[in-house]
């Protein structure tokens, strides 16, 4: 049963977890690292039915790996003129973002709206300074995250 309202978290010791949920969690491992090619592999190699599966699967993630793939988007307005998307993703990738997706729009009166997904795992804290630094950017004349999430 799909509960009502917005999602809410747990964190949860290991050890308190139902089996199936544990033996959820080692099939996507082994798919995870190619040690199986299909979810049916994966299941009867840990002994779970496929409908324990695809019943946990989307509800479960390592506490590493949500900590490890954070996303931001964030929306630029550029003026337009030659060189200041390519200094905007050098930026990027001098702070460690790995740019994940670029949409741009076509210019008009001299402006073009740029959405960009960065992951960024590396920044740590420093999604802040990203965001001051590409604001104060040359061509820039407006940065803001329009989202967040993994």
């Amino acid at each position: 049963m799909k509960p009502t309202g917005p999602e809410r978290y747990y964190l949860i010791r290991e050890d308190i977890l139902p089996e199936g949920v544990l033996k959820t969690v080692q099939a996507k491992e082994l798919l995870a690292r190619g040690e199986v090619k299909t979810i049916h592999d994966a299941v009867e190699q840990v002994g779970l039915s496929r409908s324990a599966f695809y019943k946990y699967k989307d509800g479960i993630h390592p506490l590493s790996k949500l900590e490890r793939e954070r996303i931001i988007t964030i929306s630029m307005d550029l003026e337009h003129r030659s060189g200041i998307l390519s200094r905007v993703l050098a930026l990027i990738a001098n702070l460690e973002g790995n740019v994940l997706t670029i949409h741009q729009t076509i210019p008009l009166q001299g402006m073009a709206n740029v959405v960009i997904s960065v992951e960024t795992s590396s920044l740590g804290e420093e999604i802040r300074q990203l965001l001051d630094r590409l604001g104060a950017q040359e061509g820039v004349k407006r940065a803001v995250i329009i989202g967040q999430g993994s």
